[in-house]
């Protein structure tokens, strides 16, 4: 492990030991020597970083409190805290700290509950000019499920949510499609409300197989995203904290009334209290865009990510050295959790 001699806050990798190192310094004035002094008898005594596959974790102790940096790929694809919850990674946390970037500053916005599906349709290839009649086409069964699914949303929640794509609609227009492949997310503000939304989808996909002759798989995704549980008692401190850095927070009625995506963080706040506030970047463009994407690896928006950093860590501190507010906390969460877990939802 290659010991840790000087920090940039450019280095991005690192910012959040660094907002650490400079909330954890007492306040009291002291000489640039001493300061120096300070900062490397810190990063030598406190931190020890671990790098490998792009995964960091990074510990810091101070007064017997353990703070724990927890690099976790994989959020848009399989579900990489899922893993790490199951790995023991979050035992034993009295709170877990993550924000996203967006278009706003919000100390919580309603992120759902999402499962997943890949559809696949079995046919039997024919030349569709000479003997249509002989095959079995799986393109038609693709067809109709979209089709089902979009005659369907007239009976759906205003709060559901089903998109999806057409992987595959086969090889060459003279040949009936003998395979298809379809993948699509569904989403829900709760578990309970997901299970209902998923009952329904796949009854269109298995009609569009019977209404076809195809043979229909249908596979869910490796692990479900839950719902985000909000802490109220979290909420508050950060955005107090936050608008003495000069953050502007969205109201009450934009966060009850919108929808965000979905995040594997749901299933964290399903097992630890947890807090997911959103950042504005300096950029209206929307997220999942190539404009969005050009904005975030912007310098200007190095500025607003350091913010909500900084933001963070003084939570961190208030939870830390206020033991008030820690019970407060966990009892938010615990009321959580006198809900049965499929009931829970976003806007509770």
């Amino acid at each position: 492990m290659k010991p840790i001699d000087y920090m940039k806050p450019e280095d991005y990798r690192l910012v959040f030991i660094v907002i650490l190192e400079r909330a954890l310094t007492p306040r009291k004035q002291r000489n640039d020597e001493e300061r120096e002094e300070l900062r490397e008898k810190k990063l030598k005594n406190y931190i020890t970083t671990n790098i490998k596959d792009e995964t960091r974790r990074v510990r810091v102790r101070y007064r017997r409190t353990l703070i724990t940096v927890l690099g976790t790929p994989a959020e848009e694809q399989g579900g990489g805290k899922i893993d790490l919850i199951n790995a023991g990674a979050f035992d034993g946390l009295d709170v877990v700290f993550m924000a996203h970037p967006s278009q706003e500053n919000a100390a919580y916005l309603p992120d759902v509950a999402e499962h997943d599906v890949t559809v696949k349709y079995y046919g039997k290839a024919s030349h569709a000019a000479a003997y249509p009649w002989e095959g079995v086409n799986a393109l038609d069964a693709a067809v109709l499920a979209y089709n089902n699914l979009s005659v369907l949303r007239q009976q759906m929640k205003p709060t559901w949510r089903v998109h999806g794509v057409i992987r595959n609609g086969g090889v060459k227009p003279n040949i009936i499609p003998s395979y298809t492949e379809l993948e699509f997310y569904l989403r829900a503000p709760s578990m309970k409300d997901l299970s209902v939304l998923t009952e329904k989808v796949e009854n269109c996909f298995k009609s569009a197989a019977l209404a076809t002759g195809c043979k229909v798989e249908i596979k869910g995704g490796e692990n479900d995203y839950y719902n985000v549980l909000p802490n109220k008692s979290l909420q508050k401190v950060y955005k107090e904290n936050g608008k003495k850095l000069g953050i502007e927070f969205i109201s009450e009625d934009c966060i009850l009334n919108g929808l965000s995506g979905s995040t594997d963080f749901g299933n964290v706040t399903f097992v630890v209290p947890g807090l997911h506030p959103y950042f504005y970047i300096g950029s209206d463009a929307l997220n999942h865009t190539e404009q969005y994407t050009e904005a975030a690896g912007s310098q200007n928006a190095q500025f607003y990510a350091l913010r909500t950093a900084k933001a963070l860590a003084m939570t961190a501190l208030d939870v830390i050295f206020k033991p008030s507010l820690l019970e407060e906390v966990r009892e938010d969460f615990r009321q959580l959790l006198k809900t049965p877990w499929k009931d829970k939802s976003t806007q509770m």
